[in-house]
């Protein structure tokens, strides 16, 4: 059974230098790579069913973005932003190239929004674009959910009892095995000093989110929008049925603007499809395989 190779690269911020780390799958020599992105405060063990289906056609690199993970933490979380990850993903994708300048994307969430920002720029690496369950639009009552529950500096005494909570807060994944969800959850959770169980991210993910006003939310979509409309690769929008962040109605919309993506559903699946399941990983096999 393939497992992964950990590795990490050193990027910068206006605020200094961090290491972002990565899981990279299959042939080190396969110059055929796939990128795969998660979400605000996910990390990349999530992919490790993906990558693993995928890595007999891929070399599979899986980062944890900054402030995530095994990663590094920035010295000023206002640079939390897309536009930093987006700097980053390109310094990782020099890295695991090797002279080849194309790669496959596939991100999740925020990470779809690290792939959108990518690649909308001219002479970009993306060679085709999964974007699962997020576009240009996004429910504010969705954002401030997410916002509020990134904030929350939570501190459980027991294993058990912060598992129970990540499993209660993403309900909206769908249904999975007890044996899925306690992969959902032990990847997020670490021990801190005390020995306290907490999530494996910089509480400062927050800072930039509560800085969000009404006027800078409408602003920020409209460059959403200006940067989807400017992708030309081939694209595939994945949205859950019940998806509280992306709205079917702006999932049309996607279909018939900017790169025209093709649409794929999932029924009784919110935000976000977690590619766990088999039928999940073919769809993106199908699209980014053939």
């Amino acid at each position: 059974m393939t497992e992964p190779r950990l590795k990490s690269v050193q990027c910068i911020s206006p605020a200094g230098l961090h290491r972002v780390a990565y899981k990279e799958w299959g042939d080190p020599g396969n110059r055929n790579v796939l990128i795969c992105s998660h979400g605000v405060t996910r990390v990349s063990d999530d992919f490790d069913a993906l990558a693993r289906a995928l890595s007999d056609h891929y070399r599979v690199v899986c980062p944890d973005t900054v402030g995530r993970g095994r990663s590094g933490r920035l010295a000023n979380p206002q640079f939390y932003r897309v536009p930093q990850y987006v700097s980053d993903m390109v310094t990782l994708i020099a890295r695991v190239t090797q002279d080849e300048d194309q790669v496959d994307w596939f991100g999740t969430s925020m990470g779809g929004l690290i792939g959108m920002g990518l690649a909308s720029l001219p002479g970009n690496p993306v060679r085709k674009l999964v974007l699962n369950d997020i576009g240009p639009t996004m429910d504010a009552a969705a954002l401030a959910r997410i916002g509020d529950y990134i904030g929350q500096d939570l501190r459980f005494s027991t294993y058990e009892e912060a598992k129970c909570f990540v499993r209660d807060v993403s309900q909206s994944f769908g249904e999975h095995t007890d044996e899925q969800w306690e992969k959902l959850a032990c990847d997020v959770l670490r021990q801190d000093e005390q020995g306290r169980w907490v999530r494996h991210y910089d509480m400062g993910l927050a800072e930039p989110i509560r800085a969000v006003t009404p006027e800078s939310c409408k602003s920020d979509e409209a460059l959403l929008w200006a940067a989807y409309d400017a992708i030309t690769c081939p694209t595939l929008l994945v949205r859950g049925e019940k998806s509280d962040l992306l709205s079917h109605d702006t999932a049309v919309a996607m279909t018939q603007r900017g790169p025209r993506a093709q649409l794929v559903e999932i029924p009784n699946v919110g935000h976000a499809p977690t590619f766990l399941h088999e039928d999940q990983i073919a769809i993106a096999r199908q699209f980014l395989v053939g």
